[in-house]
Order: structure tokens, then sequence, then C-alpha cells
């Protein structure tokens, strides 16, 4: 489900061309802030949500978000059966064990939602393992990419996101192809789904041998008919290809800034992990509506903070701690940068504000050489250097 408009994307699009020098895909919190709060579009909370999630900002992320509109959710004799008997299941062991025999995954995101893209990454490498060898990717519109080897500012809006090109990057490294297959500009509705089902059907069909993962936004996962669009993209591709896929939700219980306006489901997963639930009839939860729209849903544990930093976006990553002669003035940006990457527009792989008020010199990255990149309140480079994470 598009949650900013074509021709707001558009505009974004032509500023990106201008390059890293000039484009400014992280900025900070109060700049951000600044530019919702002088908005008059109707969209502002979504862009402005979207926008602070690439600079790492996840409360603030939730807070804006919800000004859309957030209220507490209802629940059914459905809902009750698993919050009553239950099982727990490891969501990521289950779709790599059941990839096995699945030739087409879908896999969604909520596009301000970095997490998701974070789970998505966890399941690549087994992916792989199990015959995946393409990664088709909504958020793309880069044709380079599988010869560049590493995403740039212009490889797709959402793509700048930190955790996007962490993902994008991952999946290169493995050895998977990526692929867009967005509609033509101005599609929307019905036409879209049908064009990106008809682009991602034309890609397999000239594809070599291998499986293949699709990850979409929001409601393009749902496989049964969809009142809006009549099918959305997964039951296209159902339709059109006479291939059942395997489609994976992780947007229908996403945290929110007030406790109040959670699912009851997100308290359930006391995990560091994401889950699934299994009834006591060996049915994995997927819904209270009577046509379930995926295989299945993923419940991902409520996030929690270690000096304002979400857990997940450190898991499997190495503490690098800025050392205090490098802040010679407040506000900064701090960014890090696959070696190599920032002089070719590349996508920030850590992004840290430090304020007189905030001062969080730690950065969290996995093994491997970087770039640190410094940034001043007016967006110039202060310093640079090299590291290398062991």
């Amino acid at each position: 489900m598009r949650k900013i408009t074509l021709s707001f994307i558009a505009l974004l699009h032509a500023g990106l061309a201008l390059g890293q020098s000039t484009n400014n895909a992280y900025k900070f919190s109060e700049d951000i802030l600044h530019k919702i709060n002088n908005d008059s579009t109707s969209w502002k909370y979504q862009v402005g949500a979207t926008e602070l999630s690439f600079s790492g900002y996840y409360k603030q992320v939730l807070e804006i978000w919800d000004k859309n509109g957030a209220r507490a959710p209802k629940y059914n004799k459905i809902d009750s059966s698993f919050f009553n008997n239950y099982s727990q299941l490891n969501a990521r062991d289950y779709i790599i064990d059941r990839s096995k025999n699945e030739e087409i995954i879908f896999i969604n995101e909520a596009h301000h939602i970095p997490q998701h893209r974070i789970f998505t990454k966890s399941l690549l490498q087994g992916l792989y393992d199990n015959g995946y060898r393409y990664l088709g990717l909504e958020a793309l519109s880069d044709k380079d990419i599988n010869q560049r080897k590493f995403p740039t500012i212009e490889s797709g809006y959402y793509i700048q996101e930190p955790e996007f090109g962490n993902l994008v990057a991952e999946a290169l490294k493995i050895g998977f192809v990526l692929f867009g297959y967005e509609a033509t500009a101005g599609k929307n509705g019905k036409e879209r789904e049908i064009e990106q089902a008809r682009n991602i059907q034309k890609f397999i069909e000239n594809a070599p041998k291998g499986k293949y993962i699709i990850h979409c936004g929001y409601a393009h996962a749902f496989e049964s008919d969809y009142p809006a669009w009549e099918k959305a993209l997964a039951g296209r591709i159902k339709e059109f290809m006479k291939i059942d896929p395997f489609t994976i939700d992780q947007t229908m219980f996403l945290e929110k800034s007030d406790e109040k306006n959670e699912s009851k489901f997100i308290g359930l997963n006391t995990n560091n992990y994401p889950i699934l639930l299994r009834n006591k009839d060996g049915n994995i939860y997927t819904g209270n509506k009577a046509v379930n729209q995926t295989d299945i849903v993923v419940i991902h544990p409520k996030t929690k903070y270690v000096n304002g930093r979400p857990d997940w976006s450190m898991q499997g990553k190495k503490k690098y701690t800025l050392a205090q002669h490098k802040i010679s003035q407040t506000p900064l940006l701090v960014l890090a940068y696959r070696k190599g990457e920032f002089e070719n527009n590349g996508v920030a792989c850590e992004v840290v504000e430090i304020t007189e008020q905030k001062v969080n010199r730690s950065l969290f990255l996995p093994k491997g050489n970087y770039k640190i990149v410094i940034k001043n309140k007016d967006y110039e480079v202060v310093d640079q250097f090299e590291i290398q994470i062991k």
C-alpha cells in the first residue's frame, strides 16, 4: 500500500540525482520536525516519519506516524482462542524450513519500520542455501545495482534508509540477483498491481533457474481478494502464473507511541526474536478476518531501548565509540559508510545524532572497513576517517 504519493516520490528522485554532495538524505531531527510543522500536505506525517527513520530516530518515528490517527484495536473469538491456548514458533526458523518446498516468497514491510528490513535480511542466507537466487524489491529503481555491488542514494527512495541499504548490500554479498518491478509512474490501484505482477512474471520467465523472494510494502503481499484493488500483487501473481506464493505479513501488529493503542499480540512475544503463534489445532495465526490474506503473520517483540537506540538495531553488530576529541562542536551527524561507498553516493549503514543534550558517541556496525563522516549543523563535512571493525 503506497503511503506517499507518486508526485512526491518523483520530486525526491529528482533531488537524488544531484548526488551526495548536495543531497542530504540524513538530517538532524530538529530540521525534519521543523519541516513537518511547516508542511500543509495531507501526507506530511507519513513522509516525516519516513525521513526520521532514515536517520535512526525511531521513537520520534512512532510519535509522528501515530499523528495519522491511532486507536486501540478490537478483538474477536479467533483472537481469543490464540490468547488462551497457543504455542510460539521462531518465525525465522519456520520460514527457512518451509521455504524448501516453496518457489516464490512474498514478505512485506511497513515503510517507516527499519526492523522489518532487518528481519528480511536475517532470512537471506538460509533462503539462498535453499535455492533462492533472486530478490525483487518494490523500492528498487537501479538498473546497475548488480554490477556495482552496492546501493546508492539514487537506488530508490526507501533504500536510502540504512537498514534497507544494509539489506541490499547483504543480498549482493551473498550472491542474489536483485531486480525492481515497480509500475509505470502514474499507475495506481488495480492498474499498478497488475503491472507490477506482469513485471515480476516477465523477469521470472526470462531468468535462469532459481527461486524468488519479493520484498514489498503492506498489502501488496496479500493473496486473497482485496476490494480496493480487486486483487493485490501476490494475488495477481497467483492468478497469472498459477503459482501459490508463500506470503508473510509483518505489518499487522505495529508498535505505537502509546501502548494503549498497541495490539495485545505484541505483548505475547517476550522473546528477543520474531515469532508465530500456533493454536492447539496446529493452525498458525493469520489474522482475525474471515478471509486470511497471508500464510503467516510475524509478531515482532516490543522494542527495548539502550541509550535511546532500539535493541534490534544492534543485534549482530559491534559497538564503536567515537573518540571524545572528535566532538569539537554540536550538533553533529555521525555517519558510517562501507569503505569506498561515501565517495560514490553510497547509502549510510549507520547514522547517529550528537547534540549538547544527547552526547551519544556509539555506533553499531558489523565486521568490516568503514569511513566515518561527521557533518555540522549546516551539513558540511567537518571530519572523515577510516576504521576497521574486527
